[in-house]
């Protein structure tokens, strides 16, 4: 039987395959990051289009609203004084009928329109904050 005699060890920094993986994973890391990044920016843009357009649709409903209401308010107010029994001379009854019922539709508008850009704000990018926390448990060992 023969013996063999005993290997040097290797030494890292002149061995060509350890550089060659050093430098592969830096090169994945720095994609990985780069990935990352962009993961981000794709999360902060659709959270800040969602919030654009919830508020464009917002100003565009009440838009409409107003100038497609106007005249209906109006025959409304004349209704509601025609049906409510106060004297001929006494109109305005009608219009503060109409007006509070304006005030509560207006307020439960706003309402509802807090809760939409309250859900869209603020525009964080979560799914890319976890993953990078993930990243550097394992880059660290953790």
């Amino acid at each position: 039987m023969a013996i063999e005699p005993a290997q040097p060890p290797r030494d890292p920094e002149r061995d060509p395959g350890m550089g060659e993986a050093v430098q592969d994973v830096a090169d994945k890391v720095t994609l990985l990051v780069r990935e990352e990044i962009e993961l981000a920016k794709a999360e902060v843009t659709e959270k800040v289009t969602s919030l654009v357009k919830g508020i464009v649709i917002g100003l565009a409903a009440a838009v409409f609203a107003f100038f497609g209401l106007f005249v209906l308010l109006e025959g409304f107010a004349w209704f509601a004084f025609w049906v409510i029994p106060v004297p001929r001379s006494q109109i305005f009854w009608g219009f503060f009928l109409v007006a509070g019922l304006l005030f509560l539709l207006g307020g439960l508008a706003g309402y509802l329109a807090a809760r939409a850009v309250k859900a869209g704000s603020p525009p964080k990018p979560d799914m890319a904050i976890e993953e990078a926390r993930r990243i550097r448990e394992t880059v660290r060992g953790d």
